[in-house]
């Protein structure tokens, strides 16, 4: 990828953006937009072309999962108007907010490392505060971003006997999963 100076960048394996100010033989130097000034090889930048805000408003048309959710929609539409309630159904969702910041006062001191694994305990404490409550279903609101957080998640479910879903797109939009645990019966 050729750069010029003035081009707008991201460091691809950290949080920091800014723009290209020197080109020095196999070392790029940018500028962040705290004023500091970094040097990269090539390969661990990518130039911006466009504001994050005007991206996400197209993000979604070629998303597998919004298609399938409106294609599940469509599909609805001319389904017969009477549906069989189940008492599950009946019963509202324990809702799980892992946005760090429903979680911790503060931020400060705490690596993207450190957050992550405050989520993590967070939903694993959750999910197993619901297994032992007889909680049939549970959703985990994790938000979009990079699916870091949605990746592990997808991780730690898989040590437990449960069905994982998408949420409601209606009620959470693509950031949230939807927890449905098998309950073994009283004896």
């Amino acid at each position: 990828m050729k750069f010029k100076i003035g081009d707008t960048v991201a460091v691809l394996d950290d949080v920091i953006k800014g723009k290209v100010i020197a080109i020095k033989n196999n070392a790029i130097s940018i500028e962040s937009s705290d004023g500091f000034s970094f040097d990269f090889l090539p390969n661990e930048l990518v130039v911006i072309k466009e504001n994050q805000s005007e991206l996400s408003k197209y993000s979604d048309i070629s998303n597998e999962n919004l298609l399938e959710k409106i294609n599940e929609f469509s599909t609805k539409k001319n389904a017969p108007k009477f549906k069989s309630v189940t008492k599950t159904d009946q019963i509202p969702p324990m809702e799980v907010d892992l946005h760090i910041h429903q979680l911790t006062e503060s931020t400060r001191g705490m690596d993207n490392y450190d957050m992550l694994n405050l989520q993590i305990e967070t939903a694993k404490h959750k999910i197993e505060y619901a297994i032992r409550n007889r909680i049939p279903k549970i959703v985990f609101i994790h938000g979009v971003g990079a699916g870091v957080l949605k990746t592990e998640l997808d991780f730690l479910f898989k040590n437990y006997h449960v069905d994982v879903y998408a949420a409601s797109f209606k009620k959470y939009g693509l950031g949230a999963t939807e927890v449905y645990i098998y309950q073994n019966p009283k004896k």
